[in-house]
């Protein structure tokens, strides 16, 4: 079946391609796209293409969307999975894009069995078999300037990479070559690791990694791409077994 999968990628990227000077003038602005070689950007710009065509994008509360906001999303979202394939986001059709941080709502259960609304304010959000959904605003604070371990679009793409083995707890499907024993222990111990830093005060490593293991996997995937040194000299077994999963072994 691979053959026919080619033809169909093929047919896509004769009929639906990005325009040349869009895709230049779009990527060279986004510092998360410096450390790629020409191989690599080809391979981002064919998935980017792929990622576009598959999705929808859909702007609310009057926002529209661009040629090249898509370019700008689709790009970063896809640097995850130069060595994973455009499959690793399947069983999702829609990304929601708002103009700002938007506010969701949702019941909560205490211990003792009461339950209250709780609101928030948030930046990004992926639900499960649902959409991706990304504040417009955030998505440009974090992708014309390199903030060290803050990427809305690399966060939010992580959940659905872990989601792809049913709900996202930290752990993705891993590659045959992978032992699950060696990824469960070093993202634990750092995931512990990092709670107990935090009761101490020190704040080497954001703190919301530590709000429950899918953060904690989503924000070290943030890390890993925009700041891999920090993220190697605090957490290096994280390091090693990102490095493994991602495919990229020339980062740091």
């Amino acid at each position: 079946m691979k053959w026919l999968e080619r033809i169909r990628t093929y047919y896509i990227l004769k009929k639906y391609p990005l325009p040349d000077r869009l895709w230049l003038t779009t990527t060279k602005k986004l510092p998360l796209l410096d450390s790629l070689d020409a191989v690599e950007l080809a391979k981002l710009r064919v998935l980017s293409t792929l990622l576009i065509h598959r999705k929808t994008f859909t702007g609310v509360q009057g926002l529209e969307v661009t040629p090249e906001m898509k370019i700008i999303i689709a790009a970063q979202a896809c640097v995850e999975i130069l060595e994973l394939g455009i499959d690793s986001f399947d069983g999702w059709k829609e990304l929601v894009i708002y103009p700002g941080a938007f506010k969701v709502a949702r019941e909560v259960q205490d211990d003792f069995g009461l339950v209250s609304v709780e609101k928030n304010v948030l930046s990004g959000e992926a639900w499960g078999q649902g959409p991706v959904i990304l504040s417009w605003d955030d998505v440009e604070r974090d992708s014309f300037t390199l903030r060290a371990g803050h990427n809305v679009v690399i966060h939010e793409f992580a959940h659905k990479l872990d989601m792809l083995n049913g709900r996202a707890n930290g752990m993705p499907p891993l590659h045959p070559d992978m032992p699950i024993e060696e990824w469960t222990e070093s993202l634990s111990s750092a995931y512990q690791h990092l709670i107990k830093r935090l009761e101490h005060h020190h704040g080497e490593i954001n703190p919301y990694a530590a709000t429950n293991p899918a953060e904690f996997f989503a924000v070290m995937c943030e890390y890993f791409f925009t700041a891999p040194g920090i993220l190697k000299k605090y957490y290096p077994g994280v390091f090693k077994e990102l490095r493994a999963y991602f495919r990229r072994e020339h980062t740091v």
